[in-house]
């Protein structure tokens, strides 16, 4: 998730260093353009997706990862009345 939040980040400079690049002087390119925008979506449309597919139902849990008999045991969401206490 780092490099999605890094991406977001560079992401104005990127298009700006490329838009001087390619334009000294007038509007930017269309290619551009059409570039950072489908860019754009595609980030958005993944982070849309990361969004849906890491949620938990309602009351749902969170039990960290814990150490068993010498072994570790994942962490998990569960449902709550399933949680340990």
């Amino acid at each position: 998730m780092r490099f999605a939040e890094l991406g977001l980040l560079a992401l104005p400079f990127v298009v700006f260093i490329a838009w001087r690049l390619m334009a000294p002087s007038g509007g930017p390119p269309r290619v551009l353009v059409f570039g950072v925008t489908g860019v754009v979506a595609a980030m958005v449309i993944v982070l849309l997706i990361l969004w849906y597919q890491e949620t938990a139902s309602p009351g749902a849990s969170y039990v960290p990862a814990q150490q068993q008999g010498g072994s570790i045991v994942p962490s998990k969401v569960v449902p709550k009345q399933q949680a340990p206490r």
